[in-house]
């Protein structure tokens, strides 16, 4: 009885296991506008356009520039705070996602 008890309190105990949230890129664009995501989510951008695109934010709770990349590549970045998080490309400033991360 005690045994179950602590395997219960345990398991209800631990964090929830993070998950990676695709995002691609095509027609200049993001799959999607905004997103709802947890901290410790990944997001993985895809470039699938035949250019380069060079993804950033410089939001107060999380700041990253990943860089330029081509057709095909991908590029991570994993969320540590709550909050908003903007995101856009360097290279195309009509391209804007935004981030709603909560705990």
């Amino acid at each position: 009885m005690m045994r179950t008890a602590l395997l219960v309190l345990l398991a209800s105990a631990a964090p929830a296991l993070a998950s990676n949230i695709d995002v691609s890129q095509k027609n200049k664009k993001f799959s999607v506008p905004s997103l709802k995501a947890k901290v410790g989510d990944t997001l993985v951008f895809r470039n699938d356009d035949p250019f380069f695109h060079n993804i950033f934010s410089l939001s107060d709770i999380q700041t990253f520039d990943l860089g330029s990349f081509p057709q095909g590549e991908m590029r991570k970045v994993e969320l540590k705070k709550e909050g908003t998080v903007e995101i856009e490309c360097a290279i195309h400033p009509d391209m804007k996602l935004t981030v709603q991360v909560t705990k």
